[in-house]
Parts: C-alpha cells; sequence; structure tokens
C-alpha cells in the first residue's frame, strides 16, 4: 500500500505536496538563471500557496492574485519579440530540450512560459478546490 496511502491522505494533499516540492526544486533551479530574481518568488509564491493547501489553510485572493500575475507574464512571454510565437512561427517550434542550456533566447522564452502555465494550472485547481469545500461547509 503507498505511504501517503497509509497515512489517509486526501488527493489533493498529495496533488499539493508533490507540487510544493516541484516547485521549492524549480525555484532552487533558477539560481543560475539570467532572471532569478524574478523566477524564484515566482516559483516560491506558488510553494507556498500549494504548502498551506496541504496544511487545509486555502486563500482563494492569493491564488487569484498569483494567477493573474502568472497569466499576464505568460501573455508577455508568447507575444515579445524571440518568445513563443516566434519560437512556433520563424523557428518551427525547434526542440527545447535538445540541451539544457539555452543558447537561443526563444528557447528561454519558450520554456518559462510553459513553467507559467504549470503554475496557472496548479493555481486553478487549488483555487476550485477552495471554492468546493467553502460551498460544501455553508
Amino acid at each position: 500500500m503507498p505511504y501517503f496511502t497509509r497515512l489517509n491522505y486526501s488527493p489533493m494533499k498529495i496533488f499539493n505536496i508533490i507540487f510544493c516540492v516541484i516547485f521549492i526544486l524549480f525555484a532552487a533551479l533558477q539560481y543560475n538563471d539570467p532572471d532569478p530574481y524574478i523566477w524564484i518568488p515566482i516559483y516560491l509564491y506558488a510553494a507556498v500557496l500549494c504548502w498551506l493547501a496541504f496544511k487545509n489553510s486555502y486563500f482563494p485572493k492569493a491564488y487569484l492574485a498569483g494567477i493573474a500575475v502568472y497569466v499576464l507574464y505568460a501573455i508577455f512571454l508568447f507575444f515579445t519579440k524571440n518568445g513563443v510565437l516566434d519560437w512556433a512561427t520563424e523557428h518551427h517550434a525547434e526542440n527545447l530540450v535538445q540541451t539544457m542550456k539555452a543558447e537561443k533566447p526563444w528557447v528561454e522564452d519558450t520554456r518559462e512560459f510553459g513553467g507559467l502555465l504549470i503554475l496557472i494550472i496548479v493555481l486553478l485547481v487549488d483555487y476550485t478546490h477552495s471554492k468546493r469545500k467553502v460551498l460544501r461547509t455553508s
């Protein structure tokens, strides 16, 4: 029997502890990024929210604030020069994981866009779950 099941954790608790750890690891990997002062707080914000959700503390307004910031930044990365749109159209969706080093500018922005999509999805899941919890308790 899996360890989390023996501890009687709900699927949402498991979801949140996994993403809390993932986001902390993502933040740690940003130390050598060209813009760590942007990405470390971005990942740690979501990690804290996942940790709080794991502890059954939900903050719908904080989820919405994070989602709003992440969506705005994702839109910027999508349309900026050397962004996702350029990668898809001008560079024929070139392989992004061929090497770990982002030697071409569109590789960095497109990978960052993918990270933002993960963050948005996780916060949307937590936001939806928090709203359902409120409806069940009222």
